[in-house]
Formats: structure tokens, sequence, C-alpha cells
């Protein structure tokens, strides 16, 4: 599988420490080995998937698509505080 990475997500994820970016790898095999692995989300996120995990006692969000056999694109991580906010505004600026 093809794994894509926006450039949005990219950013977050460079500033993560090393011990962060092992878990992160860990939670992307676990979306690969089931990609739909949770609802696709409804409305202004129709095609966008959510998958909720725990980094460092605290939760995080990674939203992804799945835009043709074998591709997954991630496209944005991060803490659910305005989370859905800042992902619609970016999905927004993309379209």
């Amino acid at each position: 599988m093809k794994i894509y990475q926006s450039r949005l997500f990219e950013k977050k994820v460079s500033k993560f420490n090393t011990h962060q970016k092992i878990s992160l790898d860990g939670v992307i095999k676990i979306i690969v080995s089931n990609p739909p692995g949770v609802q696709e989300k409804k409305g202004d996120l129709r095609g966008v998937y959510i998958y909720k995990f725990k980094l460092q006692d605290q939760l995080y969000l990674l939203a992804y698509r799945i835009p043709g056999p074998e591709i997954l694109e991630l496209i944005m991580i991060g803490p659910h505080e305005n989370y859905y906010r800042d992902l619609k505004n970016y999905l927004k600026s993309k379209a």
C-alpha cells in the first residue's frame, strides 16, 4: 500500500520527538492493516476517516482518506481541541 502525507501532516509530525514518531508508526500500521477502521465522516468531511489514539496521555486524532485501491492519504494529526474546525478549513483550502 502506498502512503502519502499532506504537507500539513508532515509539518506536525516533524515537531514530534522520537518516541512519539515510533508510536505514530504503530498507529499507521494499524490503519494500513484495516483502512476503513471507523465510520466515514458526514457532511463537509465526507470521505474522511478519523482514527483516535493516545499519545503520551493526550488524545490525538489522525484524519485520513482512501482515494483509491492500495492508496492511503494521511491528511492531518493533532489534539482534539479545534481539530474538526481546522480540518474543514484545510480541506476547503485544498478544494
